[in-house]
């Protein structure tokens, strides 16, 4: 494998808080250490991490692969569940007796919980920005190129605490944007994740919409792909068909994530996601029109008060009909300050029926979408190396594919689909 090594100064457009130096000290006194990060939660979180570290080693630290001496151990954080919340306490707790920091959503809406178990240093999204408007570098060492394109979100979802985290949507304008997938592409990165915690309502806080962010990075000069990240159906329709047409660029990988959440729309209707279930088909049969191919990834939230057992057939029955690559199932818990919802608690094990009976469909599926795909050619490109001697590549549609080779970040061919592992498949290269 070839790693990737490539700094780049990157131009930082959009306005940040003025903080102060007693503040910015915080990161400032990490200096000429060895620092161990864990990371936890969305492809945002890690965009933060990657932010971080390029700060770290611009003031001359050595980041390590384990927290066995290291003098500094720094975890972001996630509180999307309460059970990833209880991890993440377990963790914090773990490391009290080291030199601590704490990022993520957590410090944001949890502070008091984390200062029950330790007594770490906070860092927020906002510092770890300011401090990295001095630094704008950017590394790819076999890993896709995290952009992010906006924080926060125009929800109100009553389920959902990473609004309460985040904050109001704050879109980062187009032009500092394309400077860090231009670094990104120049470092080598063959694919681009953009990420946000909703990625389709960039621009409305600025006066533009998604699609124009999309056509001007695919202008961008070089060899590269994009994956778009987490959009919610609402401020997916009406912009819907400009989507659609953006999607058909070659640089776009033919792939969505629409968390639909739930198929009944009075369940949809108490979580408070301003949508009808006819909306989420309505923007995969839009999608599917244009490319019958196209992966379809999608979320689901079991047991949210209220819901009944003719709601949860609705949901089956949505997920039969629209057959999706892929559906990320998570059993409703109450999370803090995201307020109540009228609907009767769900007990435990009917949450944990409902999850299990979900999760068997949508491998059932999964694998009916799968199985006539096996054995035919495919053409794909290299966008991560999974361990020595195997990599992960992606088919135009967005299909992981695991080659066990060593092949660069890039590397472009056409491989047989060997082997179905429901959420990828195992390949042979072929050219």
């Amino acid at each position: 494998m070839v790693a990737h090594l490539t700094v780049l100064r990157i131009m930082t457009a959009y306005p940040l808080p003025d903080y102060s130096d007693a503040v910015c000290s915080a990161l400032e006194m990490l200096r000429n250490q060895r620092i161990y990060i864990e990371t936890y939660g969305c492809r945002f979180n890690f965009g933060d991490t990657a932010k971080l570290g390029e700060v770290l080693k611009w003031q001359g630290n050595v980041l390590v692969d384990s927290a066995y001496g290291a003098d500094v151990v720094i975890i972001n954080t996630c509180t999307v569940v309460g059970p990833t919340e209880r991890k993440m306490l377990r963790r914090l707790a773990f490391y009290s007796n080291r030199t601590l920091y704490v990022t993520g959503c957590m410090p944001a809406v949890q502070r008091d919980a984390i200062f029950s178990v330790c007594t770490p240093v906070i860092l927020t999204h906002e510092m770890i920005e300011h401090a990295y408007r001095n630094v704008c570098t950017v590394a790819v060492n076999g890993s896709p190129g995290i952009v992010q394109i906006a924080s926060g979100c125009v929800g109100h979802c009553r389920y959902c605490i990473t609004r309460n985290a985040r904050g109001p949507l704050k879109s980062y304008p187009l032009d500092e944007i394309c400077t860090q997938v231009r670094a990104y592409v120049s470092a080598g990165a063959a694919e681009i994740q953009l990420t946000a915690q909703d990625v389709s309502a960039w621009g409305r806080d600025i006066g533009l919409f998604l699609p124009e962010l999309i056509e001007s990075v695919c202008e961008l000069p070089g060899t590269f792909r994009i994956r778009v990240g987490m959009m919610n159906p609402v401020t997916v329709i009406d912009i819907l068909d400009d989507l659609v047409g953006v999607f058909s660029d070659e640089k776009v990988f033919g792939f969505i994530h629409a968390p639909v959440q739930s198929g009944s729309d009075r369940v949809l209707e108490s979580m408070g996601r301003d949508y009808r279930s006819e909306d989420f088909e309505t923007i995969v049969a839009a999608f599917r029109r244009s490319n019958p191919r196209i992966s379809v990834a999608t979320d689901i939230i079991v047991g949210y008060p209220g819901e009944t057992e003719d709601d949860f057939q609705l949901t089956r029955n949505l997920i039969t009909r629209i057959r999706p690559n892929k559906v990320n199932i998570t059993r409703y818990s109450r999370r803090p300050f995201t307020g109540t919802s009228p609907g009767e608690e769900i007990p435990d094990s009917v949450k944990k029926g409902r999850s299990r009976n979900l999760n068997a469909l949508a491998e059932q599926i999964c694998s009916g979408v799968n199985q006539p795909l096996l054995g035919i050619v495919t053409p794909f490109v290299v966008t991560e190396s999974v361990r020595r001697g195997s990599v992960m590549a992606r088919n135009p549609e967005y299909l992981g594919i695991v080659i066990k080779e060593n092949l660069p970040l890039g590397f472009e061919g056409t491989a047989s689909l060997m082997s179905d592992r429901i959420y990828y498949f195992t390949g042979k290269r072929i050219v």
